[in-house]
């Protein structure tokens, strides 16, 4: 089941009536960044849907120093 532009439009006026004008670029921000960390979070699983041990902040910074 695909969505039509007809939908497509439909559903972005529902929106824009909901949110507002103001609203909508933080709303798309949220929506990026829920986005980007679902990714990152597929990405830490592996091929057996264990979770792969999360790296702290203070790891990747040194790992980075290490590759310069």
């Amino acid at each position: 089941m695909r969505i039509g532009p007809q939908e497509f439009i439909i559903v972005l006026i529902i929106v824009l009536v909901i949110f507002g004008p103001k609203n909508l670029p933080k709303l798309g921000k949220m929506f990026g960044k829920t986005m980007k960390n679902f990714k990152e979070g597929m990405d830490d699983v592996d091929e057996n849907g264990d979770a792969k041990p999360a790296e702290t902040k203070t790891e990747e910074k040194a790992e980075k120093k290490d590759e310069e």
